[in-house]
Order: C-alpha cells, then structure tokens, then sequence
C-alpha cells in the first residue's frame, strides 16, 4: 500500500512538478544565492537517515532496520518503541512525504476493544523536522488504541524539494493561498495514500498554522486540532511596517496620537535602521533563515550549534544530536521554506491572520504555549472566546517552556497531550 519512491535522485527529484505546482520556481526571484559558491553540505534526502535515527534513538525510540546503537541516554529507556521510517509518494512526479509512524503492527482495529484505532499526526514548525519532537514520541505512544504518525512538510526536513515560487507580485491574497495550497493539499495527499480516514492534527508553530488551514478545508477528516503555539493568529498592529522601517520592534513602542513616527529616548540608531530595513526587504523577497545557514559554508555548523545551545535544559549529547540533524536538514537544496514570506509579514503576523478565520473552525480545538513564548497566548483565548460553546476549546500554559514547549518541558507537553487524545476517546 505504501509504495516507497527509491528510483530517482536527488538532482531529478528537485525537478518535480506536481499537478498543484505547475507554475512554481525559485523563491528568492533570481538573485545567486550565496551557498552556490560553497560545495560543502550537500546530502541525498533517501539515503542518509543517520542522523535523524540517532537523534530518535535518543527519545527511546528505535528506528526498524536502522544500524544505530542505543546511546547512553536511550538506554536508560527499559523497552524501546518500534518506529518506521517511510516516504510516502503523494503525485505521479516522484514527491514524498518523509514520515515517521509508530503503529501497533499495522492493525486498524484495537484488538481488545475491537474499536477503530485512532491516529495522531504531528507537524513541525518552521526550520525544523520530524526528529524535533524526539521527546514526545514515546510517552504519546503508550496511549492505548493510538498510532503515531509524524510528518516532514513538503520542501521542509526530509520530504521531496520541489521547486516552489512565490506569486508575491500577485498581491497577497494569491500570496498566501498559493503558499497554503503548496502545503495543505499535500497533507490530503499523504492522508489518502495512508488510508487514515480521521486525524487528531497536533501542529507547532508553523505546523500549527497549517494544520488549522487544512482543518477549515477538510473538517471531515480531522477529530480534533491542538495548535502548539501557532505562529499566524492575531491582527498586526496598523503601523506595522513604519515602526520596523524606524528601527523599533512590533510591540516596543505605541505610537503617537497625532500620527507621527513614535518618539522615543532611545531612539534607534542608524545602524538598526538599515538592519531592520534590509531584514525587511529579504523577508519580503522570501530569502529564510535556512538561506543565511546554508550560504555561510563552512560556518554553517557554527550557526547551528549557537542556536541549538540556547536549550539550556538538554545534555551535551542531546545538543550534539539536535544540532547534527538540523545541520543535516539545514543544508539540503531550498525549497518550500522560502513560502514562509508568502504567508507572514514582517514581524512574524501573519497577511491572512487566523484569527478571524478560524471562528469558523468545526471541530475541537486546543491551544498550547510556553509560559516564557515569544508567541501570545493572547492570540489563543480570542479565538476560544469567539468559538466556545460551539466545538470545545481548551487552552495549556505550559511551564517552564518558550516556544519549543514540547522540548524545553516534555514532561509536561506530553501530559496536557496525553489528556488531549484521550478526550477524543470519550
């Protein structure tokens, strides 16, 4: 039923065309990308799992058929789980979708209840992968009744890099509906070939807004949507825009009432000024974080192994395995990251904020955010103001966590999940 696409490469593979992408191409409209002139880095998205292996390993989960020892950390797990790493094809043009499944032996009804078995599917957020959520996979898979599924978006960690191209000179609503198409109708695609009829869709960040998109367009086929701090809710401030081309942050500074720039003491410099503005034009040009890493070259570990040191809370082992894997996914060819400027404005709000939308959301749905998020859990309480009484809403605050709760505190993600999926069992 899975059919694994094995017979083409990577140089072919980045040349694919599904039906939806038709009138895709480059992102950053053109300009050379620096990470041309550096040969370093390159890895073939089919062949090289390593990395990714040994990271799950870490989280007790052993990958079927993988040469990965236990390291010292995932020893300490008595048993084990079982997991499967698959690409699942979604077109007749050779894209995949990299997966992670851990099922109870393929079987689609409990064996003991007799009741249909229930499927959680997670998506990552932006910059990251399957692997990111390697310490909440075992803990969520002794739910009895569940299987386990986790996905790379299309373009994003291990799945296939189709060319993608931002119809930005179209104006913002072909904008973001293109971007949203890109990735919502190659989730549907992976769910009919998975044959999974319901979900419980769990998204981060990015994967959180996605999941709410797909969740407005095929209600039928999700049980209940839990939004891990959502990037894209709230309305931008009007001013947006002038207050970043004046050097100041979205929400530092309130404008005045006469409706001159902000008057501030510590008025930014010059310096701050051209930075912002220059970080303003390559957003809009959709040039991404992973564009700055990959043209770095040789410096490009440099740069993850800085930001993955900001998880203070992990070991040195733990740390070595995250960064080595978002290296590895880090460097491959660019595609669908650069789509991130199609949907979010400077400042990270999005062009179609979800907001407003997803009051007419019809399944349960449930937020959750880090008590230290750079994310407003403020965005998540006026969306359960506006659909409370209607779909039943919940809203987690989860201690001791930013944005990347599920790492920086597992214990307590995998509980308030935990409580989530057994919810939809009663």
């Amino acid at each position: 039923m899975f059919k694994k696409n094995s017979s083409s490469s990577l140089a072919d593979t980045k040349q694919f065309q599904p039906p939806w992408l038709l009138h895709s191409a480059v992102g950053s409209s053109g300009i050379l990308s620096l990470s041309k002139l550096w040969p370093w880095g390159a890895v073939d998205t089919r062949t090289q799992h390593t990395q990714e292996q040994e990271l799950l390993a870490l989280g007790g989960i052993t990958v079927a058929g993988s040469p990965v020892l236990p390291s010292t950390e995932s020893s300490a797990h008595s048993s084990p789980v079982l997991g499967e790493i698959m690409d699942i094809n979604i077109d007749s043009h050779g894209n995949y979708i990299h997966t992670l499944a851990i099922r109870n032996g393929g079987k689609s009804v409990d064996a003991e209840t007799q009741s249909p078995r229930r499927n959680l599917v997670m998506t990552h957020g932006y910059f990251t992968g399957v692997g990111f959520f390697y310490r909440n996979y075992r803990d969520l898979s002794q739910v009895d009744g569940w299987d386990i599924y986790s996905i790379d978006w299309l373009g994003m960690g291990r799945s296939s890099r189709p060319t993608y191209k931002s119809c930005r000179n179209e104006g913002d609503d072909k904008r973001v509906s293109h971007a949203e198409e890109f990735f919502v109708e190659s989730l549907e695609e992976w769910r009919k070939r998975m044959g999974i009829e319901k979900m419980t869709l769990c998204g981060h960040s990015f994967g959180g807004y996605m999941n709410s998109v797909y969740a407005l367009k095929y209600p039928q086929h999700v049980e209940k949507l839990v939004l891990v701090s959502p990037i894209g809710l709230p309305e931008a401030p009007p001013d947006l825009e002038e207050r970043m081309r004046h050097g100041y942050a979205p929400s530092n500074v309130d404008r005045a009432k006469d409706g001159e720039p902000p008057a501030d003491p510590d008025k930014p410099s010059m310096q701050r000024v051209l930075l912002f503005r220059t970080a303003m034009n390559l957003w809009d040009r959709n040039f991404t974080p992973q564009w700055v890493v990959r043209s770095a070259g040789p410096f490009s570990r440099k740069l993850i192994d800085w930001y993955i040191g900001r998880f203070s809370q992990l070991t040195d082992e733990q740390r070595r395995g995250m960064a080595a894997y978002s290296h590895q996914i880090a460097m491959l060819p660019e595609s669908s990251a650069s789509a991130l400027g199609d949907i979010l404005r400077p400042g990270a709000f999005a062009r179609h904020p979800l907001v407003g939308r997803l009051g007419a959301i019809s399944v349960p749905t449930s937020f959750m955010y880090g008590s230290h998020d750079w994310v407003d859990y403020t965005g998540g309480v006026e969306v359960i103001k506006r659909i409370a009484g209607r779909v039943a809403t919940h809203l987690y605050r989860v201690p001791n966590a930013g944005h990347n709760l599920h790492i920086d505190n597992p214990k307590d993600f995998n509980r308030f999940l935990v409580r989530e999926m057994k919810g939809v069992q009663a």
